[in-house]
């Protein structure tokens, strides 16, 4: 992960944190709930979750990966099966 994705995953906790914070010290008041701080707290989180996502996957050599199945072996030289490796 790099320092940009790091400071921007910072900021954000921040923002949450405040905003919690903020949302948290108004005055009580008997109404039901709204479905738009879910619907928009749902797309908040998506967009971090698919960010990290992005950031945590390797960049792209010359526009693609090369994967394939390699054989897989364990300590004792058996052949254990086949795992897609990506390079």
């Amino acid at each position: 992960m790099s320092i940009k994705t790091k400071i921007a995953a910072i900021a954000l906790a921040a923002l949450a944190v405040t905003g919690t914070m903020v949302s948290t010290t108004s005055q009580a008041q008997a109404k039901p709930p709204g479905w738009v701080w879910g619907v928009g707290a749902g797309i908040a989180t998506a967009a971090v979750v698919g960010s990290a996502i992005a950031a945590s996957n390797d960049p792209y050599y010359y526009g693609y990966h090369r994967c394939g199945w390699v054989a897989q072996y364990n300590a004792f030289g058996q052949y254990v099966g086949r795992v897609r490796s990506c390079y």
